[in-house]
């Protein structure tokens, strides 16, 4: 009898349970469907009440306005080539530091390592002005420069990330390349980087995810419409005399596809990565 209401308790905690996360699944993919509502409605029927989850009639023609009135296809360019550089390029920087951080020894190696960690308890505002000022006067205002070469070089938690998930991989590998006389580089190009897959297909999600929806270095360092990137664009349908919902929706929709695409093909290498990083400190 005992058993049979062990296994019963642990059947209703189970249940339970999903029923938890289907209920948070719910709420945060609410606003989602929201959006994608919105922007499938006929004019008027934004904020008709009782909400109307499901378009009555259905229409994609706020897709087709949106990328007319504005030149969505170059701010996707903007996005898709901002993002995709910043990502490349801190993949290289990050790997690097991140095993220099978790396998060399260097004097000054943890001081270091705790400065940088130190950056990251910054608030963003405090550098707006003085990165500002640099960007000035070196000529990068109202270019791609600002919001590409800062972030490529500087990422202190995918160096976090990438050195906790180096900590993991156990030494003795390196000691076994060592003997086989193979050099600190093919140790880290042909051993550690394969074995780091699940931490830069994280790192790849985090930064394409973070550059792509960036909106406040665009809005401080870009002017002029062509150059402005997906979320400063549709910032464009907001000002003070109202808000073209069902435009902003289908753009905001639209840009959402190439994360979700992203993060499908990465979601098992993502999820491992994740699980990883915090095992060792």
């Amino acid at each position: 009898m005992g058993f049979y209401y062990k296994n019963l308790f642990k059947t209703t905690q189970t249940i339970l349970f999903y029923l938890l996360l289907s209920l948070g699944a719910i709420i945060m993919l609410a606003p989602f469907l929201w959006a994608l509502s919105t922007s499938l409605k006929i004019p008027g029927k934004e904020f008709a009440y009782p909400p109307e989850w499901i378009p009555n009639p259905v229409t994609f023609s706020n897709y087709k306005e949106a990328f007319t009135i504005l030149p969505f296809s170059k701010f996707f360019i903007n996005s898709t080539k901002i993002s995709v550089t910043v990502t490349i390029t801190r993949l290289f920087v990050t790997s690097l530091a991140g095993y220099a951080f978790a396998k060399l020894r260097f004097r000054g190696r943890d001081i270091v390592f705790l400065s940088l960690l130190g950056t990251m308890m910054l608030p963003n505002a405090v550098v707006i002005i003085p990165q500002y000022m640099l960007m000035y006067y070196l000529g990068w205002i109202d270019t791609h420069l600002p919001l590409i070469i800062p972030p490529s070089l500087f990422f202190a938690y995918g160096i976090f990330l990438m050195r906790q998930f180096f900590l993991t991989i156990p030494d003795e590998l390196r000691d076994a390349a060592r003997i086989d006389g193979c050099t600190e580089i093919q140790i880290f190009w042909h051993i550690m980087l394969p074995l780091a897959k699940p931490g830069l297909a994280t790192l790849i999600v985090i930064s394409f995810m973070w550059t792509w929806n960036s909106f406040m270095d665009p809005l401080i360092f870009i002017h002029s419409t062509e150059k402005m990137t997906i979320p400063l664009g549709l910032g464009v349908f907001m000002s003070q005399y109202g808000t073209e919902w069902r435009r902003l929706m289908s753009g905001t929709v639209a840009s959402t596809i190439p994360i979700i695409i992203l993060y499908s093909v990465l979601q098992k290498y993502y999820v491992r990565g994740i699980a990883l990083t915090g095992i060792k400190g």
